[in-house]
Protein backbone atom coordinates (compact mmCIF):
# COMPACT_ATOMS: atom_id res chain seq x y z
CA UNK A 1 0.00 0.00 0.00
CA UNK A 2 1.48 3.38 -1.01
CA UNK A 3 1.93 6.32 0.86
CA UNK A 4 -1.21 8.11 -1.19
CA UNK A 5 -3.71 5.20 -0.31
CA UNK A 6 -4.71 6.57 3.08
CA UNK A 7 -5.66 10.05 1.74
CA UNK A 8 -7.69 8.25 -1.13
CA UNK A 9 -9.58 6.26 1.46
CA UNK A 10 -10.41 8.91 3.39
CA UNK A 11 -11.95 11.07 0.13
CA UNK A 12 -13.69 8.84 -0.75
CA UNK A 13 -15.23 7.81 2.61
CA UNK A 14 -16.29 11.60 2.40
CA UNK A 15 -17.49 11.13 -0.84
CA UNK A 16 -19.79 9.47 0.71
CA UNK A 17 -21.65 12.01 2.76
CA UNK A 18 -22.86 13.87 -0.21
CA UNK A 19 -24.20 10.60 -1.96
CA UNK A 20 -25.85 9.17 1.19
CA UNK A 21 -27.68 12.59 1.68
CA UNK A 22 -28.73 12.33 -2.49
CA UNK A 23 -30.50 8.24 -1.26
CA UNK A 24 -32.13 10.06 1.09
CA UNK A 25 -33.73 12.72 -0.20
CA UNK A 26 -34.82 10.47 -3.24
CA UNK A 27 -36.23 7.48 -1.12
CA UNK A 28 -37.95 9.91 0.88
CA UNK A 29 -39.95 11.95 -1.73
CA UNK A 30 -40.34 8.58 -3.61
CA UNK A 31 -42.04 7.02 -0.95
CA UNK A 32 -44.59 9.78 -0.45
CA UNK A 33 -45.29 10.59 -3.57
CA UNK A 34 -46.14 7.38 -4.56
CA UNK A 35 -49.78 5.85 -3.68
CA UNK A 36 -51.21 4.60 -0.42
CA UNK A 37 -51.73 5.45 3.13
CA UNK A 38 -49.63 4.02 6.15
CA UNK A 39 -52.99 5.47 8.13
CA UNK A 40 -55.14 3.58 6.15
CA UNK A 41 -52.95 0.13 6.93
CA UNK A 42 -52.90 0.68 10.32
CA UNK A 43 -56.30 1.57 11.18
CA UNK A 44 -57.47 -0.78 8.54
CA UNK A 45 -60.76 -1.21 6.54
CA UNK A 46 -63.02 0.13 8.97
CA UNK A 47 -61.61 3.26 10.40
CA UNK A 48 -63.25 6.76 9.42
CA UNK A 49 -61.71 9.84 8.00
CA UNK A 50 -61.14 11.47 11.70
CA UNK A 51 -59.63 8.45 12.55
CA UNK A 52 -57.18 8.39 9.85
CA UNK A 53 -56.91 12.10 10.11
CA UNK A 54 -55.59 11.35 13.87
CA UNK A 55 -53.38 8.53 12.83
CA UNK A 56 -51.40 11.10 10.45
CA UNK A 57 -51.48 13.88 12.31
CA UNK A 58 -49.45 11.67 15.52
CA UNK A 59 -47.41 10.38 12.89
CA UNK A 60 -46.62 13.51 11.48
CA UNK A 61 -47.71 12.66 8.10
CA UNK A 62 -49.77 15.52 7.60
CA UNK A 63 -46.95 17.63 7.30
CA UNK A 64 -45.46 19.42 4.52
CA UNK A 65 -42.69 17.25 3.36
CA UNK A 66 -40.34 20.16 3.61
CA UNK A 67 -41.20 19.91 6.89
CA UNK A 68 -41.30 16.28 7.68
CA UNK A 69 -37.47 15.72 5.89
CA UNK A 70 -35.60 18.25 8.09
CA UNK A 71 -36.87 16.21 10.94
CA UNK A 72 -36.09 12.85 10.01
CA UNK A 73 -32.69 13.92 8.65
CA UNK A 74 -31.96 15.18 11.91
CA UNK A 75 -32.82 11.87 13.96
CA UNK A 76 -30.83 9.76 11.25
CA UNK A 77 -27.85 11.82 12.05
CA UNK A 78 -28.49 11.71 15.48
CA UNK A 79 -28.04 7.73 14.85
CA UNK A 80 -32.13 7.46 14.81
CA UNK A 81 -33.71 6.01 11.97
CA UNK A 82 -36.92 5.98 13.83
CA UNK A 83 -39.94 3.69 14.47
CA UNK A 84 -41.61 1.58 12.69
CA UNK A 85 -45.29 2.45 11.88
CA UNK A 86 -46.65 -1.13 11.99
CA UNK A 87 -44.81 -2.32 14.70
CA UNK A 88 -43.83 0.38 17.47
CA UNK A 89 -40.60 -1.11 17.34
CA UNK A 90 -37.56 1.00 16.70
CA UNK A 91 -35.86 0.66 13.05
CA UNK A 92 -32.11 0.11 14.73
CA UNK A 93 -33.80 -3.08 16.51
CA UNK A 94 -35.79 -3.97 13.85
CA UNK A 95 -32.52 -4.34 11.72
CA UNK A 96 -29.76 -5.49 14.27
CA UNK A 97 -32.37 -8.56 14.59
CA UNK A 98 -32.61 -9.42 10.98
CA UNK A 99 -28.75 -8.90 10.22
CA UNK A 100 -27.93 -11.96 11.15
CA UNK A 101 -29.38 -14.48 9.09
CA UNK A 102 -28.39 -12.25 5.76
CA UNK A 103 -25.31 -12.23 7.02
CA UNK A 104 -24.58 -15.88 7.30
CA UNK A 105 -26.56 -16.49 4.07
CA UNK A 106 -24.26 -13.62 2.43
CA UNK A 107 -21.22 -14.85 3.66
CA UNK A 108 -21.85 -18.20 2.81
CA UNK A 109 -23.13 -17.57 -0.95
CA UNK A 110 -19.66 -15.61 -1.07
CA UNK A 111 -17.43 -18.16 -0.19
CA UNK A 112 -18.70 -21.15 -1.97
CA UNK A 113 -19.00 -18.85 -4.83
CA UNK A 114 -15.36 -18.25 -4.84
CA UNK A 115 -14.24 -21.36 -3.71
CA UNK A 116 -15.91 -23.38 -6.91
CA UNK A 117 -16.41 -20.47 -9.39
CA UNK A 118 -11.94 -19.27 -9.54
CA UNK A 119 -10.99 -23.30 -9.58
CA UNK A 120 -13.46 -23.97 -12.25
CA UNK A 121 -12.25 -21.05 -14.95
CA UNK A 122 -8.72 -21.72 -14.68
CA UNK A 123 -9.24 -25.51 -15.08
CA UNK A 124 -11.91 -24.41 -17.92
CA UNK A 125 -8.98 -21.81 -19.21
CA UNK A 126 -6.14 -24.24 -18.95
CA UNK A 127 -8.14 -26.74 -20.42
CA UNK A 128 -9.71 -24.63 -23.54
CA UNK A 129 -11.02 -26.53 -26.52
CA UNK A 130 -12.40 -29.70 -24.48
CA UNK A 131 -15.48 -30.77 -23.32
CA UNK A 132 -14.83 -29.89 -19.60
CA UNK A 133 -14.31 -25.74 -21.29
CA UNK A 134 -17.09 -26.26 -23.05
CA UNK A 135 -19.43 -27.21 -20.31
CA UNK A 136 -18.47 -24.63 -17.91
CA UNK A 137 -19.44 -22.48 -20.64
CA UNK A 138 -22.77 -24.02 -20.61
CA UNK A 139 -23.30 -23.58 -17.52
CA UNK A 140 -22.11 -20.28 -16.83
CA UNK A 141 -24.88 -19.69 -19.67
CA UNK A 142 -27.72 -21.84 -17.77
CA UNK A 143 -26.90 -20.50 -14.38
CA UNK A 144 -26.52 -17.18 -15.29
CA UNK A 145 -30.42 -17.36 -17.52
CA UNK A 146 -32.32 -19.05 -14.86
CA UNK A 147 -34.16 -17.33 -12.41
CA UNK A 148 -33.08 -17.31 -9.03
CA UNK A 149 -36.74 -18.44 -7.59
CA UNK A 150 -36.81 -21.17 -10.08
CA UNK A 151 -33.54 -22.77 -8.98
CA UNK A 152 -34.69 -22.46 -5.63
CA UNK A 153 -38.12 -24.49 -6.21
CA UNK A 154 -36.25 -26.75 -8.08
CA UNK A 155 -33.76 -28.02 -5.25
CA UNK A 156 -36.62 -27.78 -2.59
CA UNK A 157 -38.61 -29.95 -4.90
CA UNK A 158 -35.34 -32.62 -5.29
CA UNK A 159 -33.15 -32.99 -1.60
CA UNK A 160 -36.52 -31.52 0.81
CA UNK A 161 -39.51 -33.03 -0.62
CA UNK A 162 -38.58 -35.96 -2.42
CA UNK A 163 -35.32 -37.50 -1.09
CA UNK A 164 -36.08 -35.19 2.80
CA UNK A 165 -32.49 -34.45 2.80
CA UNK A 166 -32.86 -31.02 4.20
CA UNK A 167 -35.07 -29.06 5.53
CA UNK A 168 -37.25 -26.93 3.64
CA UNK A 169 -37.51 -23.12 5.22
CA UNK A 170 -36.83 -21.49 8.22
CA UNK A 171 -33.72 -20.36 10.04
CA UNK A 172 -31.61 -21.84 13.00
CA UNK A 173 -28.88 -19.48 15.41
CA UNK A 174 -25.17 -21.26 15.54
CA UNK A 175 -25.57 -21.62 19.31
CA UNK A 176 -28.54 -23.96 18.17
CA UNK A 177 -25.97 -26.66 16.75
CA UNK A 178 -23.72 -26.46 13.63
CA UNK A 179 -25.82 -28.88 11.97
CA UNK A 180 -29.04 -27.16 12.27
CA UNK A 181 -27.73 -23.72 11.39
CA UNK A 182 -26.16 -25.27 8.74
CA UNK A 183 -28.02 -27.25 6.93
CA UNK A 184 -31.00 -24.76 6.85
CA UNK A 185 -28.20 -22.17 4.59
CA UNK A 186 -27.46 -25.22 2.21
CA UNK A 187 -30.50 -25.05 -0.06
CA UNK A 188 -30.55 -21.13 -0.28
CA UNK A 189 -26.61 -20.51 -0.52
CA UNK A 190 -26.54 -23.29 -3.58
CA UNK A 191 -29.94 -20.98 -4.78
CA UNK A 192 -28.29 -17.67 -4.74
CA UNK A 193 -24.93 -18.71 -5.83
CA UNK A 194 -25.12 -20.63 -9.55
CA UNK A 195 -25.74 -17.28 -10.95
CA UNK A 196 -22.64 -15.87 -9.30
CA UNK A 197 -20.75 -19.41 -9.76
CA UNK A 198 -21.49 -18.91 -13.52
CA UNK A 199 -20.56 -15.40 -13.63
CA UNK A 200 -17.32 -15.20 -12.10
CA UNK A 201 -16.59 -18.66 -13.79
CA UNK A 202 -17.07 -17.48 -17.02
CA UNK A 203 -14.75 -13.98 -16.18
CA UNK A 204 -11.95 -15.73 -14.76
CA UNK A 205 -11.58 -18.09 -17.65
CA UNK A 206 -11.65 -15.19 -20.11
CA UNK A 207 -9.10 -13.13 -17.97
CA UNK A 208 -6.68 -16.12 -17.49
CA UNK A 209 -6.88 -16.58 -21.10
CA UNK A 210 -5.88 -13.54 -22.24
CA UNK A 211 -3.88 -13.49 -19.65
CA UNK A 212 -1.87 -16.42 -20.44
CA UNK A 213 -1.14 -15.04 -23.84
CA UNK A 214 1.15 -12.46 -22.86
CA UNK A 215 5.14 -12.53 -23.15
CA UNK A 216 5.74 -13.11 -19.53
CA UNK A 217 3.77 -16.52 -19.81
CA UNK A 218 5.84 -17.53 -21.96
CA UNK A 219 9.12 -16.78 -20.06
CA UNK A 220 7.55 -18.51 -17.19
CA UNK A 221 6.98 -21.70 -19.01
CA UNK A 222 10.71 -21.05 -20.87
CA UNK A 223 12.18 -21.03 -17.24
CA UNK A 224 10.95 -24.51 -16.69
CA UNK A 225 8.01 -23.58 -14.39
CA UNK A 226 5.14 -26.37 -14.12
CA UNK A 227 2.23 -25.64 -15.70
CA UNK A 228 0.49 -25.27 -12.11
CA UNK A 229 2.57 -22.62 -11.11
CA UNK A 230 2.11 -20.82 -14.03
CA UNK A 231 -0.66 -20.95 -14.12
CA UNK A 232 -1.62 -19.63 -10.30
CA UNK A 233 1.39 -17.58 -9.67
CA UNK A 234 1.22 -15.50 -12.95
CA UNK A 235 -1.52 -16.24 -15.08
CA UNK A 236 -4.39 -15.68 -12.48
CA UNK A 237 -2.35 -13.14 -10.20
CA UNK A 238 -2.23 -11.41 -13.55
CA UNK A 239 -6.01 -11.25 -13.95
CA UNK A 240 -7.21 -10.78 -10.89
CA UNK A 241 -8.32 -7.19 -11.23
CA UNK A 242 -11.29 -7.67 -13.42
CA UNK A 243 -12.65 -11.08 -11.45
CA UNK A 244 -11.64 -9.05 -8.15
CA UNK A 245 -14.22 -6.28 -9.59
CA UNK A 246 -17.16 -9.42 -11.05
CA UNK A 247 -16.86 -10.53 -7.51
CA UNK A 248 -17.55 -6.96 -5.92
CA UNK A 249 -20.66 -6.75 -8.23
CA UNK A 250 -21.48 -9.72 -7.30
CA UNK A 251 -21.27 -9.06 -3.82
CA UNK A 252 -23.37 -5.63 -3.89
CA UNK A 253 -26.29 -7.46 -6.13
CA UNK A 254 -26.91 -9.81 -3.42
CA UNK A 255 -28.96 -7.10 -1.88
CA UNK A 256 -31.75 -8.17 -4.50
CA UNK A 257 -31.31 -11.85 -4.59
CA UNK A 258 -31.83 -12.44 -0.70
CA UNK A 259 -35.31 -10.60 -0.96
CA UNK A 260 -36.08 -13.28 -3.69
CA UNK A 261 -34.12 -16.29 -1.69
CA UNK A 262 -35.17 -15.17 2.09
CA UNK A 263 -38.62 -15.03 0.70
CA UNK A 264 -39.04 -18.46 -1.00
CA UNK A 265 -37.03 -20.32 2.49
CA UNK A 266 -38.56 -18.12 4.48
CA UNK A 267 -35.26 -17.14 6.52
CA UNK A 268 -35.86 -14.26 8.45
CA UNK A 269 -33.46 -11.49 7.57
CA UNK A 270 -33.30 -8.53 6.33
CA UNK A 271 -34.47 -9.14 2.82
CA UNK A 272 -37.96 -10.64 4.01
CA UNK A 273 -37.97 -7.05 6.05
CA UNK A 274 -37.82 -5.17 2.67
CA UNK A 275 -40.82 -7.15 1.33
CA UNK A 276 -42.67 -6.60 4.98
CA UNK A 277 -41.97 -2.96 4.79
CA UNK A 278 -42.80 -2.21 1.44
CA UNK A 279 -46.37 -4.31 1.51
CA UNK A 280 -46.88 -1.99 4.66
CA UNK A 281 -45.43 1.18 3.56
CA UNK A 282 -43.64 1.32 6.80
CA UNK A 283 -42.02 4.31 5.66
CA UNK A 284 -39.35 4.72 8.53
CA UNK A 285 -38.39 1.01 7.86
CA UNK A 286 -38.06 1.54 4.01
CA UNK A 287 -35.86 4.53 4.32
CA UNK A 288 -33.14 2.80 6.96
CA UNK A 289 -33.31 -0.03 5.24
CA UNK A 290 -32.39 1.41 1.66
CA UNK A 291 -29.59 3.75 3.79
CA UNK A 292 -27.85 0.71 5.01
CA UNK A 293 -28.16 -0.96 1.90
CA UNK A 294 -26.66 2.31 -0.20
CA UNK A 295 -23.57 2.33 2.68
CA UNK A 296 -22.90 -1.23 2.20
CA UNK A 297 -22.50 -0.74 -1.74
CA UNK A 298 -20.42 2.42 -1.43
CA UNK A 299 -18.35 0.59 1.35
CA UNK A 300 -17.91 -2.66 -1.33
CA UNK A 301 -16.28 -0.49 -4.12
CA UNK A 302 -13.99 1.23 -2.13
CA UNK A 303 -12.98 -2.35 0.03
CA UNK A 304 -12.78 -3.26 -3.75
CA UNK A 305 -10.40 -0.08 -5.11
CA UNK A 306 -8.20 -0.83 -2.57
CA UNK A 307 -7.82 -4.56 -3.24
CA UNK A 308 -6.77 -3.86 -6.86
CA UNK A 309 -3.45 -2.29 -5.67
CA UNK A 310 -2.73 -5.49 -3.55
CA UNK A 311 -2.98 -7.84 -6.89
CA UNK A 312 -1.35 -4.98 -9.40
CA UNK A 313 1.41 -2.97 -7.99
CA UNK A 314 1.19 -1.07 -11.00
CA UNK A 315 -2.62 0.28 -10.07
CA UNK A 316 -1.94 3.50 -7.84
CA UNK A 317 -3.89 6.49 -6.43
Amino acid sequence: MNAAMPRYIAARLLATIPVMGIVAVVVFSLLRITPGDPAAIIAGDSATSEQLEQIRQSLGLDQPLYIQFPVWLGQVLSGDLGTSLISGVSVSSMISTRFGPTLALSTSIILFSIVVAIPLGVIAAWKQGTLLDRSVSAFSVLGFSMPVFVTAYILVLIFSIMLGWLPVQGYRAPADGLWAFLSRLILPTLALSTAYIALIARITRTSVLEVMGEDYIRTARAKGLRERAVLTRHGLRNAAVPIITVIGLGITNLISGVVVTESVFNLPGLGRLVVEAVLARDYPVIQGLILLFSFIYILINLVVDVLYTLFDPRIRY
